[in-house]
């Protein structure tokens, strides 16, 4: 077989594997997918230290199944109730990429009217060759999940 070949088959794997990694932004879209399972321990394998740490708190504090934990409150939207329609409606997801760290910034409307604007940032930082999530913090709400107290 020709060189070339081999070359061209080797430039499409590593595109592939570029396009099947995703964007900083491609972390977070599950999560605005499926609300309120960032503190599912199925997830887990998405984020790492602090984050990890925090939710691992979390789940000691509700593993009973009696207590609710510090996290009784959807962290993507920063509330508990929402409008699906309108929430996939205005979600938008911006994204800035620095080094292996990252921010996505996601702005939205829980409800038709202005007053239910919300807007989170998640902080991500590149792990094993993909997008992990090290922080979120709410800019409406004023907390940050690697400050919580889960203890």
């Amino acid at each position: 077989m020709k060189p070339t070949f081999f070359i061209a088959a080797a430039m499409l794997v590593a595109m592939l594997s570029a396009a099947y990694a995703g964007g900083p932004a491609d972390a977070v879209r599950p999560f605005y997918d499926k609300v309120g399972y960032e503190t599912d321990p199925e997830f887990r394998a998405k984020f790492v230290d602090p984050a990890k740490s925090k939710l691992e708190e979390n789940d000691k504090l509700s593993g009973n199944g009696e207590e609710v934990g510090c996290i009784d409150w959807a962290l993507s939207i920063d509330a508990q109730d929402y409008d699906e329609q309108e929430l996939a409606k205005t979600l938008k997801l911006s994204e800035k990429e620095d080094g292996d760290k990252a921010t996505v910034t996601a702005t939205f409307n829980l409800f038709e009217n202005q007053d239910s604007a919300g807007e989170v940032i998640w902080s991500l930082q590149k792990a094993g060759g993909e997008w992990k999530i090290s922080d979120i913090a709410s800019k409406t709400g004023d907390w940050k999940l690697s400050s919580l107290d889960c203890q």
